[in-house]
C-alpha cells in the first residue's frame, strides 16, 4: 500500500481569527507538539451569540484572543470535542469570563486516571475531573441565536469523542477523529480500535465538503480522507499479521517491523497503536494471547 498523503500545509498565525467560512473562525493554540502539531485548534461559531469549540490549554494569551475574536458578541455556550488535557484545560477560565454552559459527552466518573505520553507542552492526557453543564450525547443539538450543533459519538481516539455537525452547512468540526497532517493517535485503554474504526464507517454516510480538525489544516474531500483512513488501518492489521507470521511474536518485536525508521521519541505511541490493533485483532479472533496484553507479551495467529 502507498503511503498515506498527510496534508502538512497550514497558513495561520497564533493568536489571530482566521475565517474559516460564513460564521466560523478559527484561532490556533501555542501549544505545538508531536501529538497537537501546530497547537490545538479553537474554533467560533456564529454571527450574533457565539458558541466556542475546544477552548484548548489554560493560557492566558489564547484566552484573550477568543474574547478579542468574540468582541461584543456574547459567548453563550463551551463546546468540547472530548476531554484530553490540550482540549479542555481553557474550559474553566474560559467559562468563568463569559459564563457560558459547557456542554460536552460526559465521561465515567468511575474511570481510572490513563496518561498518554507528554507532550512537550506536557499536556496531553485526560482530565477525568471533567464534567460539562449539558450532557451532549450522539444525535444531541446545541442552538444559538443563528446557529445549531449536532453531536456524532465518535468514540476510538476517546471514549467521549464527539464531531459536531453545522446545521445547514456541509461542515463537520472532526476533533481528533480525523485529522490532514497524520493519523489519530489509537492509545488503549482509553483508545479503542474497534471503536474508532466503527466511527470512522459512520463518517462514510456524510455528504460533507469540509472537515475542520482539532488540530492541522481544514480537511478538503473529507469522506475520501475517510476512505483512505479505514484503508491504512486494514494495511496496518495486515502488515501485523505477516510480522506475526515471521519469528515476531510480541508487540516490541512487531514495532520495528511496521514503523520503519521511526524516531526513538515517538515509539511508545506505536507500540500503543500497535496494541489497538492487536486488541482488535484479539476480538477478531484472529489473533491470540493472553492476557492483559504487555509489550512483550507472547502472541500468536489463529
Amino acid at each position: 500500500m502507498d503511503p498515506l498523503k498527510f496534508n502538512i500545509d497550514m497558513a495561520f498565525a497564533y493568536g489571530a481569527a482566521s475565517p474559516m467560512g460564513p460564521g466560523v473562525v478559527r484561532i490556533v493554540a501555542n501549544n505545538p507538539g508531536p501529538f497537537t502539531f501546530k497547537g490545538t485548534n479553537t474554533y467560533l461559531v456564529g454571527s450574533t451569540s457565539l458558541a466556542v469549540i475546544d477552548p484548548g490549554p489554560d493560557d492566558a494569551v489564547h484566552r484573550e484572543a477568543i474574547l478579542s475574536a468574540a468582541g461584543s458578541r456574547p459567548i453563550t455556550h463551551i463546546l468540547s470535542t472530548h476531554a484530553h488535557r490540550d482540549h479542555v484545560d481553557g474550559i474553566a477560565k474560559l467559562k468563568a469570563a463569559t459564563g457560558a454552559l459547557v456542554a460536552a459527552y460526559p465521561r465515567d466518573p468511575a474511570a481510572g486516571h490513563i496518561a498518554l505520553q507528554d507532550s512537550p507542552s506536557g499536556k496531553l492526557f485526560v482530565d477525568y475531573d471533567f464534567q460539562p453543564d449539558l450532557a451532549l450525547y450522539g444525535g444531541g443539538t446545541i442552538e444559538g441565536e443563528d446557529w445549531a450543533l449536532t453531536a456524532i459519538h465518535t468514540p476510538g481516539h476517546a471514549p467521549d469523542h464527539l464531531c459536531l455537525a453545522l446545521a445547514g452547512r456541509p461542515l463537520l468540526f472532526s476533533g481528533d477523529h480525523v485529522m490532514a497532517w497524520n493519523t489519530t493517535v489509537i492509545a488503549p485503554p482509553e483508545g479503542r480500535m474497534a471503536d474508532y474504526v466503527a466511527s470512522l464507517e459512520i463518517l462514510l454516510d456524510r455528504r460533507d465538503d469540509v472537515f475542520l480538525p482539532g488540530h492541522g489544516g481544514r480537511i478538503h474531500e473529507p469522506q475520501r480522507t475517510v476512505k483512505a483512513y479505514l484503508l491504512h488501518r486494514n494495511w496496518r492489521e495486515k502488515s501485523i499479521l505477516e510480522a506475526l507470521g515471521k519469528e515476531t511474536t510480541s508487540i516490541r518485536q512487531i514495532v520495528p517491523e511496521v514503523y520503519r525508521g521511526l524516531a526513538p521519541h515517538m515509539i511508545p505511541a506505536a507500540m500503543l497503536s500497535v496494541q489497538a490493533h492487536v486488541e482488535y485483532l484479539i476480538e477478531k479472533g484472529q489473533v491470540a494471547a493472553d492476557l492483559p496484553l504487555t509489550p512483550d507479551r507472547a502472541l500468536s495467529r489463529v
